[in-house]
């Protein structure tokens, strides 16, 4: 309130702190979507270049990513995240910078779809990156398939690098799309309660 009590309505207040509370939902999605970014970007550069070469009885062996058609899956879908919350991080910066609100419901609904998307594919591509990394350390003595790990131990710390980090990028990704969420639902929740407030 003014020093007199003029000029402050309890209505601006509210409105300014929706501006506030509204700012601080935006920044942290901006601060996120540059995390995802670069932690997907990390993880795909990790997992391509990882590479190892064994000598077996003189016969030259390499282990490269594109052995497992799971770690393939991995960087690609790792190039997405990155791509993807590349071009939303500049959104919001110029979101942050005009000060605009995102009032469209269309625009809402496809932000909102694309986070979901991105985050489910993250979340399974580490999911199943994880199981053929199971395989290789552990191997299956049921099926005879071998430890691969004791032979390419390099190869795999970096492939088992590049999948720790894709996890924290795809709980990025699960973050964000539930703020996506947030301000997809909270246009239609401020419409029902104007509707309510008529009657």
């Amino acid at each position: 309130m003014s020093y007199l009590g003029v000029g402050v309505s309890p209505g601006n207040v509210a409105g300014a702190t929706m501006k506030l509370n509204d700012r601080k939902v935006r920044l942290t999605e901006l601060i996120l979507r540059c995390s995802v970014c670069a932690l997907a970007l990390i993880s795909a550069i990790l997992v391509a270049t990882d590479t190892q070469v064994k000598e077996v009885f003189t016969i030259q062996k390499k282990a490269k990513y594109t052995d497992m058609k799971a770690l393939v899956l991995l960087v690609v879908v790792n190039g997405i995240a990155a791509a993807y919350s590349l071009v939303h991080g500049v959104r919001c910066v110029v979101g942050l910078m005009k000060g605009s609100v995102l009032f469209s419901k269309p625009l809402a609904w496809a932000i909102f779809s694309g986070d979901q998307a991105v985050a489910y594919l993250t979340v399974a591509s580490v999911g199943a990156a994880t199981q053929s990394a199971a395989f290789a350390k552990l191997g299956e003595p049921e099926l005879q398939w071998m430890k691969i790990c004791t032979m390419y131990g390099k190869f795999c710390n970096q492939v088992g690098e590049g999948i720790a980090t894709a996890l924290l990028a795809s709980i990025g990704m699960v973050m964000i799309s539930c703020i996506s969420a947030f301000g997809l639902f909270r246009l239609y929740g401020g419409n029902k309660a104007r509707q309510n407030s008529l009657w």
